[in-house]
């Protein structure tokens, strides 16, 4: 991890402070009551969504592939005295059995892997037959000027962004790694830059 990624993770949680302000952190806590059971979350950065989650769910893992992110999320961990568990690895290579986990989380974590079918296809490895993807992620917009836009900048927008790919279209690639996305709904992301703004959250399922 270079300088520049270091130092994204050492400015992260001050450069979100105002959108979890203004409803994200509200959006987080609604959406994580749907957590149940062995729960696993991927890109778990500086571990915002930590007191959020349920305190009836079973277990929790917590993994990011950045170790200047996880340096600060188990730092989190020990303020907050969770039961956690903490792993280095990106969501492409899962280091768990499969069927390991009734939940997987992602928040703002999807638009930052490299290989996003081979993610989703790590996440229903480990989901248990029954289990659940829990989603927070800003998406491609459904109106072609803003989409242009996100095409245009995408190059300068995942450097400054670590890795983030703003026009990438979460929804349909989960629909084609075989999620349902019919419980998933659009939202706006009140304060985050435009191109950002467009989200989906809810809970996708396996068949």
């Amino acid at each position: 991890m270079g300088l520049y990624g270091r130092f994204f993770a050492a400015v992260y949680d001050r450069s979100v402070a105002s959108t979890e302000e203004h409803g994200m952190r509200e959006r987080r806590r609604s959406v994580l009551a749907s957590a149940t059971g062995r729960v696993l979350e991927i890109g778990a950065g500086t571990g915002l969504n930590l007191p959020l989650y349920p305190s009836s769910i079973e277990q929790l893992t917590l993994s990011d592939p950045q170790e200047p992110m996880l340096r600060r999320l188990r730092r989190r961990v020990r303020e907050l005295h969770r039961q956690v568990d903490t792993v280095q690895a990106p969501a492409e290579r899962l280091p768990f059995p499969e069927g390991a986990f009734d939940t997987v989380v992602s928040t703002l974590a999807l638009c930052t892997v490299d290989d996003l079918p081979q993610a989703l296809g790590e996440i229903r490895r480990v989901l248990s037959s029954s289990g659940r993807l829990v989603v927070v992620e800003h998406v491609r917009s459904d109106d072609a000027r803003v989409a242009g836009w996100q095409d245009r900048l995408h190059t300068p927008w995942r450097f400054f962004a670590n890795g983030c790919h703003v026009n990438r279209d979460t929804r349909a690639a989960l629909a084609l790694a075989g999620f349902d996305v019919s419980e998933l709904r659009g939202e706006e992301w009140t304060g985050a830059p435009a191109l950002a703004r467009p989200l989906i959250v809810g809970v996708a399922t396996l068949p």
